[in-house]
């Protein structure tokens, strides 16, 4: 499991094509991407191994949640895909925490994948929390509980808002990890994302991992502005 910082490329793209297209740009370095429901549903598990063979280390970002049982068994199958990191919501709970761990242990030919639970989406606001999903009390509040449930069953790290990422080290120590979205310029636009900071922020903060898609992927010049991002966030 990586424990240095690293920049992952979202790869939210509709196809294989598009996808492939993309990455071969980027021939002197082989970024760290993510591949999320989007891509993996389009194109099926064989996307996975296409791009683990062109090099890249791959973030499977499919968000599981389920009863225990089943999030063990799929965890399994994913794990033989060799990829480098996974995730699951961490209000599945401890059960279900502990159950995914153990299938991924399970599944592994080799070095299990880095495993993180997702906290709170970044498209989620206090007031959407309070109100729609009624869950009482502060945004940091209820992330730092959930991050704390994770580290406690087991789990490497979680995904988080760049904002969260130092309240989470704080409560849960330096090694755990924060896998953070949300991350924009203040020349972007922030679409769909509700807490927002820029790479050089995010670093000083407390991320150990920043996941970057619009501002790399519609970028005019994808590796250029790949580059800006590694060199912002690593300094």
């Amino acid at each position: 499991m990586s424990q240095h910082k690293d920049v992952i490329v979202a790869c939210d793209f509709a196809d294989k094509a598009t996808t492939i297209n993309f990455l071969e740009k980027f021939t002197t370095h082989k970024p760290f991407v993510k591949i999320g429901m989007e891509l993996f549903y389009g194109e099926g598990p064989d996307i996975v191994r296409e791009i683990k063979s062109r090099g890249h280390k791959i973030f499977l970002d499919l968000k599981l949640h389920d009863i225990p049982n089943t999030v063990q068994r799929a965890m399994r199958n994913l794990a033989r895909l060799g990829v480098d990191m996974t995730n699951l919501h961490a209000a599945g709970g401890s059960a279900m925490m502990q159950a995914a761990l153990q299938g991924l242990e399970e599944g592994a030919t080799g070095q299990r994948a880095t495993l993180i639970a997702v906290t709170q989406l970044t498209s989620t606001s206090q007031e959407m929390m309070n109100k729609e999903l009624l869950i009482g009390g502060n945004i940091q509040n209820v992330v730092e509980s959930y991050a704390a449930n994770a580290k406690a069953s087991g789990l490497n790290g979680v995904v988080c808002s760049p904002l969260e990422a130092g309240l989470v080290k704080a409560a849960c120590g330096a090694g755990f990890l924060t896998i953070t979205p949300g991350i924009r310029y203040p020349d972007g636009e922030i679409g769909d994302q509700s807490r927002v900071t820029t790479p050089a922020d995010a670093a000083k903060i407390g991320s150990d991992y920043i996941v970057v898609g619009r501002p790399i992927t519609a970028a005019e010049d994808p590796v250029a502005a790949y580059g800006r991002v590694l060199k912002d966030f690593l300094g």
